[in-house]
This record gives C-alpha cells, structure tokens and sequence, in this order.
C-alpha cells in the first residue's frame, strides 16, 4: 500500500512493543479496506509515557492503542475518561479530538465480551455466575463488562486476596472475593470460567486448576492467546466443555480504535485471525 502525506496515523505504545500483534492486525485492515493510513509501534519507556502521550496531537497522530506498563499511566495523561476507562482505572485506546484534547477509552471488556459470544454462540452472562481468576488490568476489564452484561456475580480469586478486594471495591456491587484455595471447590455452580493471569502462556507455568468439580455446560476461556489453545483449555476441551481462545479478545478489542482513527468499522474473520497468527 501507498501512504501519503495526508495518510491517517495512529500506533500501539508500550515497553517493550515488538511482540504486540497489533500493527499486524491494523495493517491487515489498512490492507483490506485501502485506507491511507500507517499504524506503527511506539517503544516508550515508562518515565516518558506521559510526555509521549501529551505529544500525540502534535506529532498528527488520530490517537494509539496504549499495552503495558503503560495503561494506569495513560488514565492519568489524557484530557478526558470514558465510563468503561473510569471503572477500569486503566486506558488502552486513546482518541485524539477535534479540538486536540486527548480522550482515553478502555475496550478490553468489549472485546472480551464479543470473543466470548462469537465462540460460545448462545452464551449469556446471565446463565450463572462467573469465576473470575487474577486482578490485574486485564481482570478489572473482564470483571466490569460480565456485571454490565448481566452476570448475576463473579466470583474473583486471586494468589493476593487484597489486589481481589480492591478490584471488588472498585467494580461494586456483584462482586464476591474469596480466597485463591477455594478455586476448584467454587468451579461446581460457575456457568463462566476465566482466566486472566499469565498462567499458562508461552514461558510461565500451567494453571494449577483441576476442573473435576466444573459443570459440563460451563465455558471456559482463557485471555493467553501465546499459545493459542492453553493448558487449561486442553483440560476443559478433553472433558467436553466449550472452549473460546484468548485471540479473539485481541481482535475485537481493535475494532473501536480502528473505527474512531480510519473511519471504518472493521470485520473479525477466520482470514485475519489466521493472518495475525501467522499461519
């Protein structure tokens, strides 16, 4: 593709960044749908994330994608919060105004929620309640959209019991912590189970989980995209549960971003999933 001078801009900062699968996905919709346009990464170290962000409007960016370590410290940069940013103290897409005013937005629980639907067709949050495992950045995400999209509750452990109470205090109602030794005892009334902890992904350990107590018609999914089918989710498809990837999550989170940038609403296919894989 050609890109001109008046090419639309936007990136993904974080630190490191030359893993993130983002500028491949971006480019393969900049590809597909001929947009003059660029989305590259931006290498920030944390002490400069601040600075860097102030500096989007000036440099023509229409905004970025913000990933770690950089989320909480973007929340604190921009001019303005969305609600779901607000709730999940935490920014991963920000949006360069009209006026040039910086708005931080977080899409991570809309795309979770559209991967869940998209690979469990039929699922409702309202079928039971959801265990939730981890309180990261990622977990407060996940935890905000099940409550918003009708989870009766979630059930959040984490190894930290006082990073679980915070998120809980933080969410609200319909949030219950109990201790990170009650996870599989809890598994048997769950309709959801999810993990978001690093557990599991290329270089850590599994998750130490035994699903024996979980109901057959539970669904489990798993934020790990690296590898595409976890541990955990090798367990629940050998004992027959459905299963949804943390793949999709990445991908659906985009699609806000993508469309507040270039002006185009773009499509999750299997082709672009197969592409951002590589394969």
């Amino acid at each position: 593709m050609i890109i001109s001078g008046k090419a639309k801009l936007a990136g993904v900062m974080g630190w490191p960044v030359g893993h993130s699968r983002s500028p491949r996905l971006h480019g393969f919709w900049l590809e597909r749908y001929g947009i003059d346009g660029a989305y590259v990464p931006l290498a920030v170290p944390p002490e400069r994330a601040a600075e860097a962000i102030r500096a989007l409007p000036a440099l023509g960016f229409r905004g970025c994608n913000v990933t770690v370590p950089h989320k909480e410290a973007a929340a604190a940069a921009v001019d303005h919060l969305d609600e779901t940013a607000k709730r999940a103290g935490a920014v991963n897409t920000i949006v360069v105004r009209a006026d040039g005013s910086l708005e931080g937005r977080n899409t991570d629980g809309f795309g979770f929620l559209e991967n869940l639907k998209a690979g469990a067709p039929g699922w409702m949050a309202g079928a039971g309640p959801a265990v939730v495992l981890g309180a990261g950045g990622a977990a407060r995400a996940v935890v905000a959209s099940l409550i918003d999209d009708g989870a009766p509750e979630v059930w959040l452990l984490n190894r930290t019991r006082a990073r679980a109470e915070a998120l809980a205090a933080d969410i609200g109602d319909g949030v219950r912590v109990f201790d990170w030794v009650s996870r599989e005892t809890l598994l048997a009334d769950a309709a959801l189970l999810v993990n978001t902890t690093t557990q599991g992904m290329h270089g850590q350990p599994p998750l130490d989980l035994s699903l024996k107590a979980l109901a057959p018609a539970a669904v489990v999914t798993d934020i790990v995209y690296t590898p595409l089918i976890t541990p955990l989710l090798a367990a629940a498809q050998a004992r027959g549960n459905r299963v949804v990837d943390g793949l999709g999550m990445l991908l659906h989170q985009a699609r806000p971003g993508f469309a507040a940038w270039f002006g185009v609403e773009p499509e999750v296919t299997e082709e672009l999933r197969r592409f951002v894989l590589g394969v």
